[in-house]
């Protein structure tokens, strides 16, 4: 027998069981959750092409850019409204970001799509 054992059993005996209980079960430990857009990557691609799958490659580029456009656009509409003494971001500035960042039809499509997004976020309040 072990001192190691031994001490284990001496401890048992005194009442000083360390570790789990018989009942115990082991837990694992969870890291930090990491937030992504996969779920409404996934949802707009099925609405799009019902029919076609997506990669975890393919879903962690699609990740990464609209990750990517949301600091640019974020950034802009900051900067737009701290330009003009304001503190306090509204649907102005992130569109005018919009306008500024995004090439030609893309920003004209995004402009609609928000105002739409704008519109029924407040009737439903």
């Amino acid at each position: 027998m072990s001192s190691e054992h031994g001490l284990r059993l001496q401890q048992q005996q005194a009442g000083g069981q360390r570790g789990r209980s018989a009942g115990d079960k082991k837990s694992k430990r969870r890291g930090r959750r990491r937030e992504t857009y996969s779920m409404y990557i996934y949802r707009v691609l099925k609405q799009v092409h019902p029919d076609i799958g997506i990669s975890s490659k393919a879903m962690s580029i699609m990740n990464s850019f609209v990750n990517d456009v949301f600091e640019r656009l974020a950034g802009e509409a900051a900067w737009l409204a701290q330009y003009s003494g304001r503190t306090t971001l509204t649907s102005r500035e992130v569109q005018t970001a919009v306008c500024l960042l995004l090439p030609g039809e893309l920003a004209k499509h995004a402009v609609s799509e928000g105002t739409k997004a704008v519109t029924k976020y407040t009737s439903s309040k």
